[in-house]
């Protein structure tokens, strides 16, 4: 299987929180040992969690202290990691075209360049559907990468000074107001307007705008579905509205976006709701070069897979994550686009690899829903709990839920870094909170 003269190249493209966590585990099992060469290709230097993108949006972490470097973890993990996005695969010559990056100026840093492999996976993850809405794409903000969430957290600073010196909008009570309007209802919309009500209030703690933290600052989710986290159970759902109303979070359900504007949102029943901010969050679609590569793909534009995670047409190319179609027998469907599913899929992924390395037949990947969890912040968090530990599903709140929200994260640190690395960070993270204001002020 390896090309004569070299070990075993394996590509790994994506660097999120599978592929980080895949690389990883092969860079210190089989790359340290010389077994195989295992290389990370990402477009950007620095990896972070992306379930987090909504608190760098609300300010209430920084992104800084939560980044890590691949290069970093390259050389701690025993991988190579070339920096730049997939333009191509040229299956017949077994290469990937990588695009050349450049710097802040505009100078290049890395020319395009052709990586041969030997095993390719993909796992370059999803990226922002705004459906063809108008004005969608141009005055609404997604939250796929770091620099959009800050780009956020600047804009909402920006508005709530505005608005205190007299320089934005006035409610109908005749004081300055801020409105902030959330299209889309799945757990980055719900996450995000519960950690914007925080903020709020932190922003007038520290006297960046003497406004109402809740009269003042007007949060809108708007949601097409006749309910708010449409792929949860229905009592998630129901109590996590009730929690938003105690947060004078305002919830529109079953109404369609047909417009977004610089100052509304537009809906189909004739609704237009004044927004100074605006974030879309209403779905995930699959990267548009997965199309140009020659492999079958699904309606949603995911590479389609095997049980084995092998992509349909080539034995040597995997795919898992969010850019995956991969099937899930029992529910008659595809595994969801969860972190869950991709941390699962890595896991597979690593013993599948050292087997094909050894010549040994695949096995089926089977996933496990496990629940699912929505963090309201400070506030409080849902989600419902499975697993044959339980004997189904089991419905949690409260502390309770925070902590097991918080454990997911905390796992993916695991993964990355081993126990003793994951105890020091949490650690160092809970030490820099007390001694931190609760939300980026700058």
């Amino acid at each position: 299987m390896s090309t004569e003269g070299r070990a075993h190249r394996i590509i790994v493209v994506g660097g999120g929180a599978g592929g980080l966590e895949l690389v990883t585990r092969l860079g210190d099992k089989l790359g340290k040992s010389g077994a195989a060469q295992v290389v990370l290709v990402d477009r950007s230097p620095t990896h972070i969690w992306k379930p987090l993108l909504h608190e760098v949006a609300a300010g209430s972490m920084d992104p800084n202290t939560h980044q890590l470097e691949y290069v970093a973890q390259a050389r701690w993990h025993h991988f190579e990691f070339q920096q730049g996005e997939l333009t191509g695969i040229d299956r017949a010559r077994k290469t990937i075209s990588v695009a050349g990056c450049v710097d802040l100026d505009g100078s290049e840093l890395l020319p395009a360049r052709e990586l041969p492999y030997d095993t390719l996976v993909l796992a370059i993850g999803c990226v922002t559907h705004f459906f063809g809405v108008p004005g969608a794409a141009g005055n609404a903000i997604a939250l796929d990468t770091v620099e959009q969430a800050e780009r956020f957290r600047r804009r909402l600073i920006s508005a709530c000074v505005r608005a205190q010196n007299g320089r934005g909008r006035l409610g109908e009570d005749g004081r300055p107001r801020v409105d902030i309007a959330i299209i889309g209802a799945g757990a980055t919309g719900v996450e995000l307007s519960a950690e914007l009500r925080n903020t709020a209030h932190v922003l007038s703690a520290y006297g960046l705008h003497q406004l109402d933290p809740r009269r003042d600052v007007r949060i809108h989710v708007i949601e097409a579905g006749p309910r708010i986290l449409p792929a949860l159970s229905e009592r998630v759902s129901a109590e996590t509205t009730k929690l938003l109303h105690k947060l004078d979070i305002e919830v529109f359900t079953g109404e369609r976006v047909t417009e977004v504007t610089a100052d509304a949102v537009l809906t189909a029943s004739g609704k237009r709701i004044d927004a100074d901010l605006t974030v879309w969050a209403a779905g995930i679609t699959a990267p548009a070069v997965l199309a140009t590569l020659g492999l079958p793909v699904s309606r949603m534009g995911q590479i389609v897979v095997k049980p084995t995670l092998q992509s349909e047409a080539d034995p040597d190319i995997f795919a898992f994550g969010d850019c995956a179609s991969c099937p899930w027998p029992e529910k008659q469907s595809a595994v969801p686009p969860r972190a869950q599913a991709a941390h699962q899929q890595a896991m597979f992924l690593f013993d599948a690899l050292r087997a094909r390395l050894n010549g040994k037949p695949l096995q089926a990947f089977a996933f496990k829903d496990l629940g699912s969890l929505v963090s309201l912040g400070h506030f409080s968090a849902v989600g419902s709990l499975m697993g044959g530990l339980i004997g189904g599903s089991m419905f949690i709140e409260g502390l309770m839920a925070r902590v097991m929200y918080t454990s997911l994260y905390r796992m993916h640190v695991l993964a990355l870094h081993g126990a003793v690395r994951m105890g020091l960070d949490t650690v160092t993270h809970w030490l820099r909170s007390k001694t931190s204001p609760r939300v980026k002020l700058h």
